[in-house]
C-alpha cells in the first residue's frame, strides 16, 4: 500500500467518487474537489504527491490551474495528470506545454488510470537529484536538484517536461535520442505524447535557452542530441 496523498479535481461528482474508490483501492489517500479555486486552496495548504486534473472546471480551468501550479516555485514539483474529454491533438500539446506530466482522455479505464499514475510517480521518485549531479557547458548550468538551468547565470523558466528532455540529453552529449527514446524517458513509454509533441517542446525549449539553443542540434530522420 502506497500512502501517497492525490487530489483528484473534477467538477462531475460520480467522477471523483469513481476516481476516488479506485485510488482507495491501492492505498492512496484521496481527496477530492469540484472547481479550479478549490484546488489552488487544497494544494496550498496541504500539498499532495499528485493532481489528477480535468480541464473543463468551473471558474478557474483546469489548464489556468496547471498554469499556476507549475509557475509556483513551491507546488512546480508537484506531478500532474490531465484527465479530460478534450482530446484532440492541440489540446494535449497545450497541456503537456504547461508541464502536465501525463495526459488521459475520457472515457478511461480506471486500470490505466492507475498504471499511468504508478509511472508518473516512479518517475518522479527516480528523477536525480543533489548538488552533485549539476552539469556546465559554457554558459549554460543545469541543477538537476533544483530543477533549474542557468544561462549567462541567469534562471530559465522551463516546463518540468523540457527540464527532463534537456537534463536527458545534456547528461550524454553527443548521443542521438529518437522522439521515442524522449518520451519514454521523459514521461514514461505508456504516456499519451505524439512526435510532433516532442518536436513542440525541443521549440520551446530552444527558444528559451536563447544564446544557448543551439547545444539542441536536430539529427534529421532520427531525433535530437546535446553538442559535445
Amino acid at each position: 500500500m502506497s500512502g501517497e496523498k492525490i487530489l483528484v479535481v473534477d467538477d462531475e461528482e460520480d467522477i471523483r467518487e469513481l476516481v476516488k474508490y479506485n485510488l482507495a483501492q491501492e492505498g492512496y489517500r484521496v481527496t477530492t474537489v469540484g472547481s479550479g479555486e478549490e484546488a489552488l486552496q487544497q494544494v496550498s495548504s496541504k500539498a499532495p504527491d499528485l493532481v489528477i486534473l480535468d480541464l473543463m472546471l468551473p471558474g478557474i480551468d483546469g489548464l489556468d490551474v496547471c498554469r499556476e501550479l507549475k509557475n509556483d516555485p513551491k507546488t512546480a514539483h508537484i506531478p500532474i495528470v490531465m484527465l479530460t474529454v478534450k482530446g484532440e491533438e492541440s489540446d494535449i500539446v497545450v497541456g503537456l506545454e504547461l508541464g502536465a506530466d501525463d495526459y488521459i482522455t475520457k472515457p478511461f479505464s480506471p486500470k490505466v488510470l492507475l498504471a499511468r499514475l504508478k509511472a508518473v510517480l516512479r518517475r518522479r521518485k527516480s528523477e536525480p537529484i543533489g548538488e552533485t549531479d549539476v552539469l556546465t557547458f559554457g554558459e549554460m548550468t543545469i541543477h538537476p536538484g533544483r530543477y533549474e538551468v542557468l544561462v549567462q547565470e541567469k534562471p530559465v523558466k522551463l516546463t518540468s517536461t523540457e527540464f527532463r528532455i534537456l537534463h536527458l540529453m545534456a547528461r550524454q552529449p553527443g548521443w542521438v535520442f529518437t522522439r521515442y527514446q524522449i518520451v519514454d524517458a521523459a514521461r514514461g513509454e505508456d504516456a499519451a505524447v505524439t512526435d510532433r509533441s516532442v518536436d513542440f517542446h525541443i521549440t520551446s525549449l530552444r527558444r528559451k535557452l536563447g544564446p544557448c539553443s543551439d547545444y539542441v542540434e536536430t539529427v534529421w530522420g532520427v531525433g535530437y542530441r546535446f553538442k559535445e
